[in-house]
């Protein structure tokens, strides 16, 4: 194992991959820019380092400063949470240079799924479902309306090294096609540096279910199905294991992690990812392999019992897995609700002072009588705009999902936040619906609520 490793990030996930090093005796160094030099991230931490202003192109993204940071204090790897560098396979190349351990999948595995068509590609050679789409990148509006007439509307014009829903429009017709083209072309170059597009068969009511998946290089395990229906502006707002969408389909369930570890073993992945697809009636279609570990992750830690910021630190010092897939059990149900700072009914974010987090039990990530909290502030924190907007993930655990959905609903009420505006009500307000208790999910729940 490691005696010491840098965390390249911020906010709950830096706090929460300390915590996870703390249990195994491994030392942080924690990073900060200027607008986090008072963040609870960096009191988490064994060791700080500051790498520069606010914008994360000056901070958090600057990827020689990071390794500079690394170096400086000795740490052995880098972990790099997610969001910022965690997907960048140039990166995970620049640690091997460095010789500092990437904590995450090979850079291979890594340029194989950057490219959203390209990694629809292989997985279709895999033998992998995935949407119907165009073949590979739409180069310009003529091959657009080419493969669009191919492929039928209404269609998704996705940009290929997107994420986050960022560089995503549907289009129904051609008109909306041409305009989309642009709008997508222009985010996805504003936002990633490439304007490269492909397009998708746009499902009008899909369930988007997902796989976590976990190799060591020889070994790769599905650790279960999670549900993340409940989205706006195609970001996840609330996420639950095990996946209601297969309640009383258990074969259908064993296809789709089937699946997962079939695209996770046809780019030659390890340590921790996630495949995500979506589900229309009784079938799935692959949309992406998430090269790093997912905000949702702790409902599969609640249901598995495995803590899977620790077993990424394991693989990555180079131990194998102790455990086979048929040791792999799910137990009860979790859902997790992404407490944001956000107007919570436009969704702008609401930077600010948080004078105060009251909390229902404390928010140190460990579950205390089936509720846990992952929290990146605390009062007095000040919320910039520079970065996302999480400020904290409230997960619950218990034997049943409705035994689940009655803890939520008393911890949300229980949850104090006061300085900035939050989504505390949105989620109160989906956890009181009856569509959602009767688990009758899809990527527009939110805009009929």
């Amino acid at each position: 194992m490691f005696s010491k490793i840098l965390i390249a990030n911020r906010g709950e996930i830096a706090c929460r991959v300390a915590r996870a090093a703390r249990a195994l005796g491994v030392k942080t160094v924690a990073v900060y820019s200027d607008a986090d030099v008072n963040a609870l991230h960096v009191e988490a931490c064994d060791e700080v380092v500051r790498l520069g202003p606010a914008p994360p192109r000056e901070s958090y993204l600057d990827a020689a400063r990071v390794l500079e940071a690394a170096r400086s204090t000795g740490a052995e790897a880098i972990h790099p949470g997610y969001g910022f560098l965690s997907e960048q396979a140039d990166f995970a190349q620049a640690c091997a240079g460095a010789g500092v351990v990437f904590v995450g999948p090979p850079p291979e595995a890594m340029r194989a799924l950057k490219d959203k068509a390209q990694a629809r590609a292989v997985m279709r050679d895999a033998g992998v479902p995935v949407v119907p789409g165009s073949t590979g990148h739409v180069g310009d509006e003529a091959a657009a309306r080419a493969a669009a007439a191919s492929v039928g509307y209404p269609l998704l014009v996705k940009a290929a090294a997107g994420g986050g829903g960022i560089g995503m429009q549907v289009a129904r017709d051609d008109a909306e096609l041409v305009k989309a083209l642009r709008s997508c072309g222009d985010r996805a170059r504003a936002s990633f540096g490439k304007d490269a597009l492909y397009l998708e068969r746009y499902l009008e009511k899909p369930r988007h279910v997902e796989v976590q998946l976990f190799g060591d290089g020889r070994l790769t395990l599905a650790l279960g199905a999670r549900e993340c229906s409940i989205q706006r502006r195609h970001q996840k707002v609330l996420e639950e294991a095990p996946a209601v969408a297969f309640s009383g389909r258990p074969e259908l369930l064993q296809k789709l992690l089937a699946a997962g570890v079939l695209a996770a073993r046809a780019v030659g992945y390890a340590n921790a990812g996630t495949a995500e697809f979506l589900l229309a009636g009784d079938e799935f279609f692959f949309i992406e392999l998430n090269a790093r570990l997912q905000v949702e992750h702790p409902v599969t830690e609640a249901t598995t019992g495995l803590d899977l910021v620790q077993l990424q630190l394991r693989i990555a010092a180079g131990e194998k897995l102790q455990i086979g897939q048929g040791d792999i059990k799910v137990n009860g149900a979790a859902i997790e609700c992404r407490i944001n700072a956000e107007d919570p009914v436009k969704f702008f974010p609401s930077p600010g002072p948080v004078k105060v987090f009251d909390t229902p039990v404390p928010a140190d990530g460990l579950f205390h009588d089936g509720v846990r909290i992952d929290a990146g502030v605390r009062a007095g924190t000040i919320v910039t705009p520079h970065y996302d907007s999480l400020l904290a993930k409230l997960i619950v655990h218990a034997e049943t999902r409705a035994q689940a959905i009655a803890l939520m609903a008393k911890a949300l009420a229980g949850f104090r936040i006061e300085g900035v505006k939050t989504n505390l009500p949105l989620h109160q307000r989906i956890l009181a619906s009856e569509a959602f208790t009767r688990g009758e999910l899809d990527t527009h729940f939110l805009e009929r609520l």
